[in-house]
């Protein structure tokens, strides 16, 4: 699922494409895709764009009449931006913003439709879709330090948390714990005051870092679907199950559950510990590696 980097990239790829121009037509091409009913797509013909923003891991494109689309790519959502006469991308379009200089299309992959788009009129309705995270960018240590502690949980779910910390999602987590030098289940309430302040500046520092790094190459070439990803080759462990870690040189390990899975690097995060991984450790049971020096030589 993009997360806060990819996001604010997108909407600065955005901005001087889309900003201040008119929308001539919203079109609807699987009608599943809008979540909506009030008002109807057909009130957004004649409205321009007024502004662009993200609600955690959201996008929010403000027109005039106080009307707004409410954009959630969810994990295989993607928009590309194509020529005002150019067909839409087969079965994976589900809509189209029509403007006289291009067209904002809204794709997902697979069978499995999860994105979604909500129109929505005035502030109040347009909260309604905000879960309530603090930007950790724009907050100060103490609050930070705060919600951190609202629940005695692994750092890996606190920091994913929507309703505590937004645009934060599974591959961001893992590289701001690896900076931080943190072990993803560590819980909140074991914290010293070291940690939830080297944690605090990690998340300020990876997110600037990668928002920065995106949005170069974003406002160069609109991406494509390919270039906003979970896996990108200079991310130091997600992903990167079996490879050296840039800080040690030790195998990255990771953790699988349901759809996803958690990478870190055992000596860096975990004082040389290998977790415990629910499927294969207890496949293996008293073979399991318990330490990096073990699972280096198995």
């Amino acid at each position: 699922m993009p997360e806060q980097p990819d996001l604010d990239a997108y909407i600065a790829a955005l901005r001087p494409l889309i900003l201040n121009r008119t929308l001539t037509t919203f079109e609807l091409l699987n009608p599943f895709v809008l979540r909506s009913v009030e008002p109807p797509p057909e009130a957004l013909g004649g409205c321009a764009v007024v502004s662009l923003r993200r609600i955690g891991k959201r996008i929010a494109v403000s027109f005039d009449a106080d009307l707004f689309v409410v954009i959630h790519l969810m994990i295989a959502g993607r928009l590309l931006w194509r020529g005002p006469a150019d067909k839409a991308p087969g079965r994976i379009a589900l809509c189209a913003l029509q403007f006289e200089t291009g067209r904002l299309i809204l794709t997902e992959a697979g069978t499995r439709r999860r994105a979604s788009v909500h129109i929505e009129s005035g502030e109040n309705a347009l909260a309604r879709h905000d879960p309530g995270g603090a930007e950790v960018t724009a907050i100060r240590l103490e609050e930070f330090a705060r919600r951190l502690h609202l629940r005695n949980r692994t750092l890996k779910r606190a920091l994913t948390d929507p309703h505590v910390f937004a645009g934060i999602g599974n591959a961001y987590s893992d590289e701001i714990l690896h900076a931080a030098r943190l072990s993803p289940v560590l819980l909140t309430d074991r914290l010293d005051d070291d940690q939830v302040s080297r944690l605090f500046q990690a998340c300020r520092t990876t997110l600037c870092d990668w928002t920065t790094r995106l949005t170069a190459r974003f406002t160069k070439k609109f991406p494509g679907p390919g270039d906003v990803t979970a896996f990108r080759e200079d991310f130091t462990v997600h992903g990167r199950f079996g490879l050296p870690c840039p800080a040690c040189g030790k195998p990255v390990q990771r953790i699988r559950y349901a759809e996803n899975e958690t990478n870190y690097c055992a000596e860096c995060q975990n004082n040389g510990i290998v977790l415990a991984d629910r499927s294969l450790s207890r496949l293996l049971k008293d073979d399991w590696p318990r330490n990096i020096d073990e699972w280096s030589s198995a």
